[in-house]
């Protein structure tokens, strides 16, 4: 299902371009089908469900430490997923245990740290930050995996 997610705040794209106020972005299954102003977007897919944030719409955050502690790998890494994290360098996730659980979680496996971007067919992988940086949902592929209550 096509799912169109807006941001109150800025809308934050590939780092050779300006951000995009009141913007919002496009996903069809695990992937990015378009970014730009929110306007523009709902008009190019009517009939999309739409997700408003209240917050910033940025790339998901590359974990580059070691995870914090949790009675178990999935919890681990759900606690990835409640700060904005989309990928976890792969030395932090060495123990089979918990990188299955990362990558049963969607999470993205990294061997560097790389900047992620919001452009049109790359994979959907997002975070909604409020003014007070605090992590208010978190996309991985294409699917809400965190959402503050």
């Amino acid at each position: 299902m096509l799912t169109v997610h807006t941001a109150q705040a800025v809308l934050v794209v590939p780092e050779d371009e300006a951000p995009v106020v009141d913007g919002a972005v496009a996903v069809e299954g695990d992937r990015i089908a378009a970014v730009g102003p929110r306007e523009q977007v709902l008009v190019a897919h009517p009939g999309a469900r739409v997700r408003h944030w209240p917050g910033a719409l940025v790339p998901g955050l590359v974990h580059d430490e070691p995870l914090p502690a949790a009675p178990s790998p999935r919890e681990r890494v759900h606690a990835l997923l409640q700060g904005g994290c989309t990928a976890v360098l792969s030395e932090f996730v060495a123990d089979p245990e918990l990188r299955g659980a990362a990558v049963r979680g969607g999470v993205a496996v990294l061997d560097g740290c790389r900047l992620g971007s919001l452009v049109p067919g790359g994979r959907a992988d997002f975070a909604v930050f409020d003014a007070t940086g605090e992590c208010l949902a978190t996309v991985v592929a294409g699917r809400l995996v965190h959402r503050r209550r």
